[in-house]
């Protein structure tokens, strides 16, 4: 699945119940592939293209992304190496779990 398609199919493959009681939104700026914004609101997940603003950023590249959507690399890990930068609501990245 590349990136756009996971991005573009992300609304309907998403568990309302696992996003429950969550309001809050990401910013994925994916070097290479584009901008995603990701809002969650109490169970509906709605997805923007080329947005810029969001409580979390999450910048990586396409190849480090498709690695942590494929399960082949771990986000934290990502994130501990420096292949991986998150700006903004830590306690908000930390939920990201919820929607992959």
């Amino acid at each position: 699945m590349s990136t756009r398609e996971f991005f573009d199919t992300l609304e309907t493959r998403i568990d309302p119940s696992k996003t429950a009681g969550m309001t809050n939104s990401y910013l994925f700026d994916i070097d290479g592939a584009g901008k995603w914004k990701v809002d969650v609101q109490d169970g509906n997940v709605k997805v923007t293209e080329g947005a810029e603003d969001a409580d979390v950023t999450i910048t990586t590249s396409e190849e480090t992304f498709d690695k942590i959507v494929k399960r082949e690399q771990n986000a934290t890990s990502a994130y501990m190496t420096g292949k991986l930068k998150v700006k903004g609501d830590m306690g908000a990245a930390m939920k990201l779990q919820k929607l992959f």
